[in-house]
């Protein structure tokens, strides 16, 4: 299992997200778009798609030149049905991929927060993991129309579209789910001076909060992550098995 992993920015550690990968002994490929390297050209080298989040919104073409193709490369991967997770800007630009709309700077979310699970999500595979609801951590002021070939799977009250999935195995969440309590620790001392911008008084109570929140969503986050991990295994095992069918005489 060979796994692009598209990084936007600096400080966007994998975190349940690659531990989740780590567990299957998936072959990672890291891509450091914001240092310059090189997007793939197709879907051909690996099994599925990650792509985390950034500072940049997902329409910034002008500043980020790469967007437009890391889009196309989403859609392209979808369409392929080989499995994409995009999480934060990730959800936005799948969003774009797929037809909907980006909206700038309409909410802003930051910290740990509570998610709901709808209809659709409980039957998901990826989102019956968690439950009806569950915590999570949240960083963004932008958000997005849901595509109209996607499915909403989990809101809140700040963002109608905190998750959705295009096809079988695309997702895109609008929160953090990668982020558990050591990542947010890293951010918390890496961020501080943009933190206290974005929610003034966070960091004072931050120890509280991690108390109250951390370990929920630790749980949570590593569920979500294992359950999409397993969609790219079960294509994997499809596709083996495809494979190794015997040709008829004649065919």
């Amino acid at each position: 299992m060979r796994v692009a992993i598209i990084e936007n920015m600096a400080g966007t550690p994998h975190g349940q997200v690659g531990v989740a990968l780590a567990e299957v002994n998936a072959e990672l490929d890291v891509i450091s778009v914001y240092l310059g390297e090189a997007l793939p050209d197709d879907t051909d080298s690996h099994d599925a798609l990650v792509v985390f989040g950034g500072e940049q919104s997902a329409v910034d073409d002008e500043k980020y030149p790469y967007l437009p193709k890391l889009a196309k490369l989403m859609r392209d991967f979808t369409e392929a049905d080989k499995p994409v997770l995009g999480i934060c800007l990730g959800s936005q630009l799948l969003a774009r991929a797929h037809g909907g709309e980006n909206l700038l700077k309409v909410t802003r979310e930051f910290g740990w927060e509570n998610i709901e699970v709808n209809e659709e999500g409980r039957r998901d595979p990826v989102f019956s993991s968690v439950g009806d609801n569950f915590r999570i951590f949240q960083w963004h002021y932008d958000s997005f129309t849901l595509p109209q070939d996607a499915v909403r799977l989990a809101s809140n009250g700040a963002a109608i579209n905190q998750a959705f999935r295009v096809g079988r195995a695309s997702y895109g969440t609008q929160f953090h789910f990668e982020a558990d309590t050591s990542v947010v620790e890293g951010w918390r001392s890496n961020f501080s001076d943009s933190i206290e911008k974005i929610s003034p008084g966070w960091l004072a109570g931050y120890f509280d909060q991690k108390a109250q929140n951390g370990t929920l969503a630790d749980v949570a986050g590593l569920a979500l992550a294992r359950a999409w991990v397993k969609l790219i295994e079960q294509r994997d095992n499809t596709t083996q098995k495809q494979d190794q069918q015997p040709v008829l005489a004649g065919s």
